[in-house]
């Protein structure tokens, strides 16, 4: 087999590579560092790691398996692809660890007032900041999407004295630290339920603008939202309004609708909103853990057998 490998080339280690290697030795690697380079060695390839995109498809005429260096896969979910016998699969399953952290570090941002306090720069809002603080202890985390980000989000919440529910459009195993696991129809009544509510769905056709003027209606004022996944899971006209209607208390997003966030969104300076840009996909571990599941899908593919993060394009996850 001839495979690609195109994805954070200046990341690779040389061991990384052997370890690719190592899987079937009779396997031809390539490596494409440009999108020339890629176009070029395309025709006879049979699986790409890393970038991918329509003219890498209409190129390579032999493919039969991607393997994207990401999770989030929507931006490749074009017709011509999704209705192809191609197998894509993501890396869904290795990235919740550092999404998780980034969550609760933009909750406990909000929660505190650090996000106050670092763009405020001034002592004497300290009492201010006080009042509005709360405890996690005894209060309700919502998930919305009880996958791999999921389930690292929600494991790190009994550790706070949280009772963690959730909503997913699948049957999903319930775990020990999770008190409900719903279908989404029962999608309202997480938001009525739920004190801190963390996005960690893909964006599909469904969960587009899924957090519309009617869902903030359906959630506690005194409630927080945490977005790390995709931006336009969350309507943010609907969103602005829900912050100065007092529907919500306060926001805190690594991702955005639209995204970059303009300079002069009114989001920037909300005393309760936290920013960052797009961030908590970052972490020393994640290439090298994408490499591992990688190097699994090769060998299960070698032998036949079912891979790992595997995407449903008809669902889009």
């Amino acid at each position: 087999m001839k495979i690609m490998m195109n994805a954070n080339l200046d990341e690779l280690t040389d061991e990384q590579m052997r370890r690719v290697q190592s899987v079937s030795p009779e396997n031809e690697i390539i490596v494409a560092n440009t999108r020339e380079e890629q176009l070029a060695q395309a025709g006879d390839v049979d699986i790409i790691f890393g970038t991918f995109n329509r003219a890498l498809f209409n190129a390579a005429h032999q493919l039969k398996w991607v393997q994207t260096e990401g999770a989030g896969i929507d931006n490749l979910m074009f017709e011509e692809f999704v209705e192809s016998p191609v197998v894509l699969t993501s890396a869904k399953g290795t990235v919740g660890p550092h999404l998780a952290d980034h969550t609760w570090a933009l909750l406990l941002g909000l929660l505190r007032g650090v996000g106050r306090a670092v763009r405020e720069r001034t002592w004497s809002n300290r009492m201010s900041i006080r009042h509005e603080t709360w405890e996690l202890g005894g209060k309700t985390l919502g998930i919305v999407g009880l996958g791999g980000v999921g389930l690292d989000v929600a494991r790190r919440a009994p550790a706070f004295g949280m009772e963690v529910i959730a909503v997913d459009p699948e049957s999903v195993d319930k775990p020990d630290f999770v008190r409900e696991v719903w279908g989404t129809d029962r999608f309202y009544d997480l938001l009525e339920q739920s004190d801190v509510v963390s996005v960690c769905c893909p964006l599909t056709p469904r969960t587009r603008g899924l957090f519309d003027r009617e869902a903030f209606r359906h959630m506690k004022p005194q409630s927080l939202l945490i977005n790390v996944t995709r931006g336009p899971i969350i309507d943010g006209e609907a969103l602005l309004e829900a912050l100065e209607q007092g529907l919500i208390f306060g926001a805190g997003l690594d991702v955005t609708s639209p995204e970059p966030l303009p300079e002069d969104s009114p989001l920037w300076d909300h005393p309760h909103v936290i920013i960052t840009p797009h961030a908590s996909g970052g972490s020393p571990l994640r290439l090298d853990r994408t490499i591992d599941l990688f190097c699994e899908n090769l060998r299960r593919y070698s032998q036949g057998e079912d891979l790992l993060s595997v995407i449903d394009k008809q669902k889009g996850y």
